[in-house]
């Protein structure tokens, strides 16, 4: 459950929100600039033959996808071809077999492992089924990205539309529903996670605002809503923790502790997830879209402003992972940011603004190597893979679309 009374405290004890006010060395057009020089080198690594981005996993290629159609849509006649790219990642991504295995590593993070195989001749239509895997997150990071591809206005010929696909995979996701509420992380493993409900209620939402069948997807999502945020899984201190036990409970409960002073317990960031805090965010800004109850953008800014004040370094984005974060957790603040970025489009705060632009100076300042960029915000930089750069990508953007 969301605690509003948490904010004001938080806010006021966030020694970093002075330190970053006022800060940006950069305007709308730098932004711009290296957004679009960022983009340039993430296609380096994008392989037209599987529709896929190379040096990164399944799931991440759909947040390339949605990264670069989020920068499409906000209109800049960048010349980088993105509805292309869109059209051809349709194509060629479901003709690739995708095999996936998901564990959890001793520290907490989770492990993706994907193998392609490039599927043999004979495939004449488009072969949904290769959006679907065993993994539900999975499957609503490729909704996600299906409906941003379809916000662009870019649909291919025959029955290669994009909003269709996101509801297809929807109905699978919806499938898998879990004992405790909501839906479990996969369809191997009894285990309800956070992140696949946070996909989940943010697919609905996002379909009741697209679909003429407003009410089913409404009544999903709110639905979906309202158990989540009485599951358990935000905790006191209105952060969300990874998911719930066999006894339907948080299974953070009794050992991720949150210091209230300024500097959080290392134990805790690294524990405690950017892109749980992240995807929550854009599922209420289309929850609210659908219902116009202001109340859920006071939970979200909430639920933002807690992740600002906990998983930051001197007012930066951090993961507790870092630099080693594999190529899940380089997505993950990417993911946060993105998300940020439609809560401020909708209920806009200075605080928020600030948070955005100064983290898009840090990449560019402190983890760059020409146009390659880390997963290190803060610095030094230290490689650079498709996941770390569409994460950045996020950020740079998001300070592009609210810079003034």
């Amino acid at each position: 459950m969301v605690s509003f009374t948490y904010v004001g405290g938080l806010l006021s004890r966030a020694s970093w929100l002075m330190s970053i006010k006022e800060t940006s060395i950069a305007n709308q057009e730098t932004y711009l600039d290296n957004t679009i020089q960022a983009i340039s080198q993430l296609q380096n690594w994008y392989n037209e033959d599987t529709g896929l981005w190379d040096t990164t996993g399944w799931w991440n290629s759909a947040n390339c996808l949605t990264v670069l159609a989020d920068f499409a849509v906000l209109g800049v006649d960048s010349g980088l071809n993105i509805a292309a790219i869109i059209q051809n990642t349709y194509e060629q991504a479901q003709k690739t077999v995708v095999t996936a295995q998901k564990t959890i590593s001793a520290a907490g993070l989770p492990v993706s492992s994907y193998t392609r195989v490039t599927k043999r001749d004979g495939l004449q239509k488009r072969g949904f089924d290769n959006f679907l895997n065993d993994y539900y997150d999975d499957e609503g990071w490729w909704a996600l990205a299906m409906i941003r591809s379809h916000d662009l206005g870019v649909q291919g010929l025959g029955d290669q539309q994009y909003l269709q696909a996101a509801v297809e995979i929807f109905e699978d996701m919806k499938a898998g529903n879990s004992s405790c509420g909501g839906i479990y992380w996969s369809k191997v493993t009894k285990y309800t996670n956070a992140i696949a409900n946070e996909l989940y209620l943010s697919v609905a939402a996002s379909l009741a605002n697209r679909m003429t069948n407003k009410e089913y997807y409404l009544d999903i999502a709110v639905n979906q809503w309202n158990w989540f945020k009485n599951s358990g899984m935000i905790n006191s201190n209105n952060l969300i923790n990874d998911g719930l036990d066999d006894s339907c409970k948080n299974n953070g409960q009794n050992t991720w502790t949150c210091k209230t002073d300024r500097e959080p317990s290392l134990k805790l960031r690294r524990l405690i997830q950017t892109d749980n805090q992240g995807v929550i965010l854009g599922g209420l800004v289309e929850l609210y879209k659908a219902t116009n109850d202001a109340g859920l953008l006071l939970e979200a800014q909430t639920i933002a402003t807690a992740a600002m004040n906990t998983l930051q370094r001197n007012g930066t984005l951090y993961e507790g992972c870092e630099p080693n974060c594999g190529a899940d957790g380089a997505q993950f603040k990417g993911v946060f940011m993105r998300n940020l970025r439609y809560l401020q489009d909708v209920a806009p705060l200075p605080t928020f603004k600030a948070f955005l632009m100064h983290n898009a100076d840090s990449i560019w300042a402190n983890d760059r190597n020409g146009t390659q960029l880390g997963v290190a915000w803060t610095g030094p930089y230290t490689t650079a893979d498709a996941g770390s750069q569409s994460s950045a990508i996020d950020a740079l953007s998001a300070a592009m679309a609210v810079a003034s």
